[in-house]
């Protein structure tokens, strides 16, 4: 009988420590998901300001480097990486699979 009240007791408590998991599993996974995003924005910002250097070789290896990011950026995150490239005010924009816009 007394393992019968055991059993019940804990049952609850198993329970409520698998919520909390599944929930600090999902945060977990939205702030990874929030710094790939922005680490993509940042990156595609940095690549994009050496087009405003005067020396030509930096100019292509800053254009060089934004072609290659701009279609390395998952799909999935394109519209997340914008709302960062739009609060970082700079030009280049994700739009779609595999297109992309700089104006």
């Amino acid at each position: 009988m007394d393992m019968d009240v055991f059993n019940a007791r804990q049952v609850p408590f198993l329970q409520l420590s698998s919520y909390k998991q599944a929930d600090c599993d999902g945060l977990h996974k939205r702030l990874r998901q929030w710094q790939q995003v922005r680490t993509w924005a940042r990156l595609i910002r940095e690549a994009e300001s050496l087009w405003h250097v005067d020396v030509r070789e930096l100019r292509r290896l800053g254009a060089l480097e934004l072609s290659q990011l701009v279609h390395e950026v998952p799909p999935a995150q394109r519209r997340r990486v914008n709302r960062w490239l739009h609060r970082y005010s700079v030009a280049t924009r994700l739009y779609g699979q595999g297109h992309f816009d700089n104006d």
